[in-house]
C-alpha cells in the first residue's frame, strides 16, 4: 500500500483515526442501502466515473475516453464537481471560463471538446436539473467522481482502481488512500484496473479478477496509460521529444509515477518540479519556472506539462508564446483486445435505456 517506509510509518500511527473514518462511512453506506437516506434517478442515462479511493486512479482520461467514443452518435454532456475552483455552485463552461471558475479538469474537457457541455456543481443533484435546462437535447450525462456521492443513482456505475494500489490491498483515509468501503464496488457495473503495464500477462489478469471478485454481472478490464505526442501549450504545433531532449517536467497531479517512467524511457535525462494535486500556480511558482529552465546548460530543451496542469497555466498566456512549453495528452488504452467489449456495455446502455418509474 506504502511504498515510502517513512510514509508508511507515519500514516501507520493514523490507524486509530482510519478506524474512525471509516466507520462514518460504513454508516452512510448503511443508511443508504436501508433506504434511509434516498438516491434520486433521472429520466435519461447516467453514466458515473469514480473510484473508491483518492485521486490518481485515470478518472479524467476515462471521462474523455467516453465523450470521444459518444459524442458523434449522442448529445451527451459532463458534470463535476469543480475541484480547486474558486467559485461555487452551478456553472456552464463558456469561452470566457478559466480554471479559477470551474477547475482544471472541467476546462480541460472544454478545450478538448468544445461541442459538449461541460458543466460543474458540488450537488449534483440540484445542478443536473439545471443543466438540462440550459442544454435541453442532452441525451446522455458522464458524471466526473461521483461514485461516492450516492444522492445521485446513476445507471450505469464505472468504478477505476489503480494496478500499483488496488482498492483490495488499500485501507481509509488517512492511513491509508480508501474514501469509501471496499463493498462498495458491487454497486459498479464496470470495474476497470488503470496504469498497468502494457505488458501485464494472462495470468497476472486472472489472479487480479479473483482477488476483485467480482459480482456475475459485473465486467472487469484493464487498461494501460497511452501518451501521445506533446503539443504546445498555446500555438497546438507539435513536439516529437527525442532522446537528448532536456526536458523540466512541471506537475501537479496526484500520482506522476506513470510520466516520470515514461520520461525515463524515452530520454536521458530530466528534471522535474512537483506541486501538489490541482495546486493553482501562482506568479512566484511561474517565476521560479522559468528560473529553473533557463539553468538548464542547453539549447535541447522544453517544459512539460499535463494537460491538467496546463489548464491552470493558462493564465501566464501572454508569456507563453514564446515558451517551448508543451502539453502531454494523455489516454486509456485497453489491453487484451477488450476495447470494443467496453465500448459495446457503453453503448448498449444507452440504447437500451428505459426510464425510471
Amino acid at each position: 500500500m506504502f511504498s515510502n517506509p517513512l510514509v508508511k510509518s507515519f500514516r501507520l500511527l493514523l490507524f486509530p483515526f482510519a478506524i474512525i473514518y471509516g466507520l462514518a462511512v460504513w454508516i452512510r453506506n448503511w443508511l443508504y442501502d436501508k433506504s434511509f437516506l434516498s438516491s434520486t434517478a433521472f429520466g435519461l442515462p447516467v453514466i458515473c466515473v469514480g473510484n473508491l479511493s483518492l485521486g490518481g486512479t485515470g478518472k479524467s482520461p476515462m471521462v474523455e475516453y467516453l465523450v470521444r467514443l459518444l459524442q458523434n452518435e449522442y448529445k451527451v454532456a459532463t458534470l463535476s464537481r469543480g475541484y480547486k475552483r474558486k467559485t461555487r455552485g452551478y456553472a456552464l463552461a463558456n469561452k470566457g471560463t478559466t480554471a479559477l471558475d470551474i477547475g482544471d479538469e472541467p476546462l480541460q474537457f472544454y478545450h478538448k471538446f468544445p461541442g459538449v457541455p461541460v458543466a460543474v456543481g458540488e450537488e449534483r443533484l440540484v445542478a443536473i436539473p439545471q443543466l438540462l435546462h440550459d442544454c435541453p437535447d442532452t441525451a446522455a450525462i458522464i458524471l466526473d467522481d461521483a461514485f461516492q456521492h450516492r444522492t445521485i443513482k446513476a445507471g450505469l456505475n464505472i468504478v477505476l482502481t489503480e494496478y500499483g494500489n488496488l482498492f483490495t490491498r488499500d485501507f481509509f483515509l488517512p492511513a491509508g488512500d480508501l474514501r469509501d468501503v471496499r463493498k462498495s464496488y458491487k454497486r459498479a457495473s464496470v470495474i476497470v484496473v488503470t496504469k498497468c503495464a502494457a505488458d501485464l500477462d494472462e495470468s497476472e489478469k486472472v489472479n487480479i479478477i479473483s482477488e476483485i471478485n467480482p459480482t456475475p454481472l459485473q465486467s472487469v478490464f484493464f487498461t494501460t496509460i497511452l501518451y501521445s505526442t506533446p503539443y504546445h501549450i498555446t500555438s497546438r504545433l507539435l513536439y516529437k521529444i527525442e532522446d537528448l531532449t532536456e526536458v523540466l517536467l512541471v506537475t501537479g497531479i496526484a500520482n506522476p509515477r506513470p510520466l516520470k517512467k515514461y520520461l525515463e524511457d524515452n530520454i536521458q535525462t530530466y528534471s522535474m518540479m512537483h506541486y501538489g494535486d490541482h495546486h493553482v500556480f501562482s506568479i512566484d511558482d511561474w517565476k521560479d519556472i522559468k528560473t529553473r529552465f533557463n539553468s538548464i546548460q542547453t539549447t535541447n530543451r522544453i517544459i512539460l506539462t499535463t494537460e491538467k496542469d496546463a489548464m491552470r497555466l493558462l493564465k501566464f498566456e501572454d508569456e507563453l508564446a514564446n515558451l517551448p512549453l508543451y502539453v502531454i495528452p494523455i489516454e486509456h488504452s485497453f489491453l487484451f483486445h477488450e476495447g470494443n467489449g467496453f465500448n459495446s456495455i457503453i453503448k448498449g446502455f444507452i440504447n437500451n435505456f428505459k426510464q425510471p418509474i
